[in-house]
């Protein structure tokens, strides 16, 4: 299994052993902490609490891609998104940054910028230039899956067999990165709540070891999503708990980086798993 990724600066980090990505959210309305970042003082007390805690990488986004969000123009996103990379960069240097973007342009941009890893929500569907950009770039590029957009996702999302089509799609997208030489430092994330019911989400996360056998690490992004709360009776703000337990099941299926808010709690969980599979 390919358990690498490599960073602008030809620094490895390697995913043998899961990791945790802390979310950094510079938009007004993401549907947990939209809005709680105002200042550069906020930006980069929080980039130090989630490093501190144990985060191996920071991925910032500039636009909110939640269910029904309203599109931001690709002039807005790369407004918020620059001075970030250039702040964190400058004062807190090393930090290994994804960037949360379906726009080859922005990602090209944040790039250049400062940043090392680009993380596409559309998997390469919502801008034809994205993959020659990747390429081009030669950067690790996380691809997940999505079906529809944003505005439209949670509209009776509908599968064959959700785990067959998404490895299906996955299938398609590696086959063209491959046709421009990018062979490896690929993540594959499912999408948990991009375009799927709660029985979906569920179904994807008992088969999450399919993902790992297509030979790339696999992320979850599973924090404080609808699929936890809408079983457990829980909103965003009180749904640490859950989100704990299904990024347990997560780790135990094979998952090689937790995506979180909560970057203390997944280390803890990452530490209990691999005790848990030492003994």
């Amino acid at each position: 299994m390919q358990k690498t990724v490599i960073n602008k600066a030809c620094e490895v980090l390697s995913v043998n052993n899961p990791i945790v990505m802390g979310i950094l959210n510079i938009t007004p309305d993401s549907f947990y902490d939209g809005g709680t970042l105002k200042t550069d003082t906020d930006i980069l007390f929080r980039v130090e609490k989630m490093l501190s805690e144990g985060a191996a990488i920071i991925d910032i986004g500039a636009i909110s891609t939640r269910p029904g969000a309203n599109e931001v123009s690709e002039s807005e996103e790369l407004n918020r998104l620059t001075p970030v990379i250039d702040l964190i960069s400058k004062k807190i240097p090393g930090t290994i940054l994804s960037i949360d973007t379906y726009r080859s342009n922005i990602a090209k941009r944040a790039i250049e910028t400062g940043a090392h890893i680009i993380n596409d929500i559309s998997g390469g569907n919502l801008d034809p230039k994205m993959f020659e950009t990747i390429a081009t770039l030669k950067v690790p590029y996380i691809m997940m899956h999505m079906q529809g957009t944003p505005a439209t996702m949670q509209q009776n999302p509908q599968y064959t067999d959700v785990v067959a089509d998404i490895l299906d799609f996955f299938k398609v997208q590696i086959n063209k990165l491959k046709s421009l030489g990018v062979t490896d430092n690929i993540v594959l994330d499912p999408g948990f709540g991009f375009g799927k019911t709660v029985e979906h989400n569920f179904q994807i996360l008992k088969s999450l070891q399919r993902f790992s056998e297509t030979g790339f690490p696999v992320l979850a992004g599973l924090s404080r999503k609808s699929m936890v709360n809408k079983v457990i009776g829980t909103m965003p703000e009180n749904a640490l708990n859950g989100t704990t337990a299904l990024n347990v099941l997560a780790l135990l299926n094979g998952a090689s980086i937790l995506r979180v808010h909560d970057v203390k709690e997944a280390v803890q969980a990452i530490k209990l798993v691999n005790f848990y599979k030492s003994v």
